[in-house]
């Protein structure tokens, strides 16, 4: 009888896990469901060519591609804007990046500085001032990561 007893109880136990809200953690491992999209803006300023192909472009494009982020925007500022019109690699990594949905922007400011906006527009890249809209990115919860 006391063994039939042990069965019970842990029986109701495990019925009581599996009805509460910690049965889903511990049984189930579901991946925590946002109901806000996931936005990464990321601010690609250096001139450094290989950090661009070796952790920049591999990054935003496998990103996107796998939907680690629901939105990602990439925007070309500073010396980047410079090195990207000179770089025919680079040229067709960020082609990649559009392929897959990344969202292309360029400074404006910084473009004209080094006679490159047309360059970069042609590429297929927004060319506009960024100040504000990167100002009201980040006031909206979107991550920026930079380089």
């Amino acid at each position: 009888m006391m063994k039939y007893a042990k069965f019970f109880i842990v029986g109701l136990i495990l019925v009581g896990l599996s009805a509460s809200p910690l049965s889903s953690a511990l049984f189930h491992h579901e991946k925590s469901v946002s109901k806000e999209p996931l936005n990464l803006v990321v601010v690609w300023t250096s001139g450094d060519r290989e950090v661009a192909l070796k952790m920049v472009y591999m990054y935003v494009t496998n990103a996107k591609k796998y939907h680690w982020w629901d939105n990602i925007r990439f925007i070309v500022w500073g010396p980047s804007s410079k090195l990207l019109s000179e770089d025919e690699e680079l040229q067709k990594e960020i082609q990649k990046m559009k392929e897959v949905g990344v969202e292309l922007f360029a400074c404006k400011a910084c473009a004209d500085m080094y006679g490159v906006s047309n360059k970069l527009s042609d590429l297929g890249i927004e060319v506009k001032y960024m100040g504000k809209d990167l100002t009201d990115m980040l006031q909206n919860g979107w991550m920026p990561l930079t380089f």
